[in-house]
């Protein structure tokens, strides 16, 4: 029975740490892996809320800087730096719209200091059995709308967030192969630069 217990207790902790791995991410662990995040790129695959789907790069500087750079024939781009974020229309000739960072859901993953465990902030928890799933809010102005975080791990990895804005408009972002090790240049964050690189 000895030789039995000892011959069982290999797999009985194979099987816990197989448990412990498949179980969810919590908001903390969550929190930390934002927080962790100061320079990425990648690629970025884009559904809009009329279902149409574009690709291209995604430039981050936390805090507070994002940047979409669309592949051709799509010459729209999106930045946000200095508080604001600014959508670059290739249509049009005129400046870019621009609103503050802060109106976003996007702002909350590009807060200095993000916290989930924040009272109200996350309105919802799921997990699959593979991903982790959070809807985040800003506490204070849920009218800003929300963004859906799905999250793989461990080892921890953001795969795809929808963000919905006030309007009740959704837009899908699923990040491929993001690389934390390179720092995008801070000029790719310059939207008084890209107005006048513009010409506009």
């Amino acid at each position: 029975m000895k030789l039995f217990r000892l011959l069982l207790l290999p797999l009985l902790l194979a099987a816990s740490v197989q448990q412990a791995s498949a179980d969810a991410l919590n908001l903390n662990q969550i929190s930390a892996y934002l927080n962790s995040i100061t320079d990425a790129s990648g690629r970025f695959t884009q559904i809009n809320d009329d279902g149409s789907i574009a690709t291209g790069t995604i430039y981050i500087r936390r805090p507070g800087r994002i940047r979409f750079e669309y592949d051709p024939p799509n010459d729209a781009l999106v930045i946000a730096g200095g508080g604001q974020v600014a959508i670059f229309d290739n249509k049009s000739n005129q400046p870019p719209e621009q609103y503050p960072l802060r109106r976003t859901p996007l702002s909350i993953i590009l807060e200095r200091n993000v916290n989930l465990g924040r009272a109200n902030m996350v309105t919802a928890f799921e997990y699959d059995g593979t991903s982790t799933m959070i809807v985040a809010q800003d506490p204070e102005n849920p009218e800003y709308g929300n963004i859906r975080l799905k999250f793989t791990g461990p080892p921890i990895e953001l795969r795809q967030w929808i963000i919905t804005s006030g309007d009740g408009t959704r837009t899908t972002v699923t990040l491929n192969d993001l690389d934390t090790e390179q720092s995008p240049r801070v000029g790719l964050f310059n939207i008084p630069d890209e107005i006048r690189k513009r010409g506009l």
